[in-house]
């Protein structure tokens, strides 16, 4: 048996579990397990706020790659990765004649994203809405800047705030970005 090195597949973007789950059974049907043992997606546990309720949830750290162990040496294994669907080649693949060769990771790089895949496996969450409803903020950019306020509402897709703010004695309401404010301790 040759050597096992880790290697990173392109695959189409928002289909990488798609292409573990076929690239797991096709490797389990041809009984080549021994020569790819392990089949990854790097992701990270967010959690978002929404409604009031907190919501955990994977996100993928790099879309659009699959990192692979496996002993390409091996007769089909090559083949039998790259004519998976959604499967785009190899990472760093150097053309020989008629066959393209897929260059191995580092041990360095494959250590720094086997420890990331590790560390959101001890759910280091990280908050995808650093905003709610409710918290006073801080204003530091824009006309209001200095100001603080209450946040009324949270857009999370445009990653903006509605932001009561006293001015004159007054409530006003304004309309501000995620960078426009700061969390008041």
């Amino acid at each position: 048996m040759g050597e096992l090195r880790w290697y990173v597949i392109k695959a189409v973007s928002g289909q990488e579990k798609k292409v573990k789950n076929y690239l797991e059974n096709e490797i389990v049907r041809q009984k080549l397990s021994d020569f790819v043992p392990q089949i990854l997606i790097p992701v990270e546990k967010v959690y978002q706020i929404r409604n009031g309720k907190k919501k955990v949830r994977e996100r993928t750290t790099l879309p659009g790659y699959v990192i692979v162990s496996a002993d390409i040496d091996h007769g089909e294994v090559l083949h039998t990765i790259t004519s998976i669907p959604g499967v785009l080649g190899f990472l760093g693949e150097k053309s020989t004649g008629a066959s393209k060769i897929p260059t191995p990771l580092r041990q360095s790089e494959i250590n720094r994203i086997l420890g990331s895949v590790e560390e959101s496996n001890e759910f280091a969450l990280k908050m995808e809405t650093p905003y709610i409803v409710g918290e006073q903020v801080k204003v530091v950019d824009g006309p209001f800047n200095g100001f603080t306020g209450t946040i009324e509402e949270v857009f999370e897709e445009k990653k903006k705030l509605n932001v009561t703010v006293k001015i004159f004695g007054r409530s006003t309401p304004v309309e501000l970005n995620y960078v426009q404010v700061e969390k008041q301790l």
